[in-house]
């Protein structure tokens, strides 16, 4: 069996995106491989999980496989069945989109991290702009996993990367060594706030369908946020919590102390 650490690689856009394959490449000096990612594309998937259906899995080609399901799907099969040990860490992405602030709450980026997290493993979800070759990705990436797999404790880490490629006149060279030195800066979630819109169309037959959603809108920034950091060209890397209780459970404490809970003794027996 191989001394090297193995690296779960995984995404929200399916086993065809490029930047899967770029993350795969960044990974790849670290340790074995193994790719494991949805068929067809589920952006917004969060951390949904297939309980009610089969799954399927086919083997593309040596170590890359395609599920019929989500990202959080493919990395609990993953790390649960085809990996022949469990992964040591866990990348997701690389996303064409930034996932800043509640982004993180719909991201199915997020949420295939976050599982490799939960089965046991140090994992980060990894963004770029929606412009940006997924290829900047690669010395950033190649970094946070080598300390990643150095320390002994698990992280989760929310990665975005900013858009080095727009600026006049556009820098020349491959984009993993134009990225090569973006300062790393350590930020919490911003607000990340969209336009909220319902849209009613009709289809060809008449019938009306809807669409959800709109454009995220500029709430400005604070030092320190992840929206700060991308905007100003910084690489944001915020550490992310599973636990989310409030911080201060003394109002609720307050507010439930003259509440006696009726206990039906019939019920007991």
């Amino acid at each position: 069996m191989s001394q090297r650490p193995l690296i779960l690689v995984t995404n929200d856009d399916g086993i065809l995106a490029p930047g899967i394959l770029a993350l795969a490449e960044a990974v790849a000096p670290l340790g074995d491989v193994v790719v494991c990612a949805p068929e067809t594309e589920r952006s917004g998937s969060s951390h949904a999980i297939t309980l009610h259906s089969h799954l399927r899995v086919d083997e593309v080609r040596p170590g890359w496989h395609r599920v019929n399901g989500t990202p959080v799907d493919c990395v609990y099969l993953a790390s649960l069945h085809l990996c022949e040990r469990r992964p040591a860490l866990v990348v997701s992405g690389v996303n064409p989109g930034y996932n800043l602030g509640s982004d993180v709450f719909y991201s199915g980026t997020v949420g295939g991290a976050a599982e490799g997290f939960i089965r046991g493993a140090s994992a980060m979800a990894v963004s770029v702009h929606a412009r940006e070759s997924p290829r900047v990705a690669i010395p950033v990436v190649r970094t946070l996993a080598r300390m990643l797999l150095a320390q002994p404790s698990l992280s989760l880490l929310n990665v975005n990367i900013p858009w080095i490629s727009h600026s006049a006149p556009p820098p020349e060279g491959p984009p993993e060594v134009l990225a090569e030195g973006l300062p790393i800066v350590v930020t919490r979630l911003g607000a990340r706030p969209y336009v909220e819109q319902v849209e009613r169309r009709q289809d060809p037959r008449g019938m009306a369908y809807f669409w959800i959603g709109g454009p995220p809108r500029d709430a400005g920034e604070h030092e320190g946020e992840d929206t700060w950091a991308v905007k100003r060209g910084f690489v944001s890397v915020t550490p992310l919590v599973l636990d989310i209780t409030a911080p201060d459970l003394s109002p609720w404490q307050a507010m439930l102390s003259g509440t006696t809970v009726q206990v039906d003794p019939q019920s007991e027996q």
